[in-house]
């Protein structure tokens, strides 16, 4: 059966060390963290584990990610033969985008609504990957793929999402009421 996945991905390197974000293509993967529903597990990959990383993009009929349209599928695209961004994708922040006007981070939404947050920034992912310390970033990077997966579940299952205001101690229900989750498509018969 075809599954849906939540992915996220770290960096080696940051725009600056390429010359900008519009040389995001040049960025290189150091981890891919994903969670399978067919499988109900979490995994992350080094780049020695890429090869397995695939397997599961290829099986899905759906990814799901947070600023991954823009981001994590341009810098993966190298990374495989097969066209990765041709599968239906929901980007959390672009759905929310369309429908507030602006962007928000993935720690805050997540506290919000979730009650649980990042463990770490994005730029730290790099500090640990150039230290050697792969353990740590691929902690990092599965508790990212565990609050998207959070955050997706309860956008699609409650319809909202809480929004925190900028320098305010409210926050924005945000409606997800014309939210629909692609269908996985039909079986094949052999």
């Amino acid at each position: 059966m075809r599954d849906k996945i939540v992915f996220d991905i770290e960096t080696k390197n940051t725009f600056a060390d390429v010359g900008g974000q519009e040389n995001i293509k040049k960025l290189e993967t150091s981890v891919i963290g994903l969670y399978s529903y067919n499988e109900d597990a979490y995994y992350c990959f080094d780049e020695t584990e890429f090869d397995k990383a695939g397997k599961y993009f290829q099986n899905a009929y759906m990814l799901i990610g947070f600023y991954s349209k823009k981001f994590d599928i341009p810098v993966l695209e190298k990374y495989y033969s097969f066209n990765i961004a041709a599968i239906q994708h929901v980007d959390i922040l672009e759905e929310i985008e369309k429908r507030l006007g602006r962007r928000i981070g993935l720690g805050v939404l997540a506290e919000a609504n979730v009650g649980v947050g990042k463990s770490a920034h994005g730029l730290d992912a790099i500090d640990f990957y150039r230290n050697g310390e792969m353990q740590k970033l691929k902690d990092y990077c599965t508790q990212d793929v565990r609050v998207t997966k959070m955050v997706y579940d309860q956008m699609k299952d409650q319809k909202y999402l809480w929004i925190p205001e900028k320098f305010k101690p409210q926050m924005t229900r945000l409606e997800f009421n014309d939210f629909v989750e692609p269908t996985p498509p039909p079986a094949q018969l052999f």
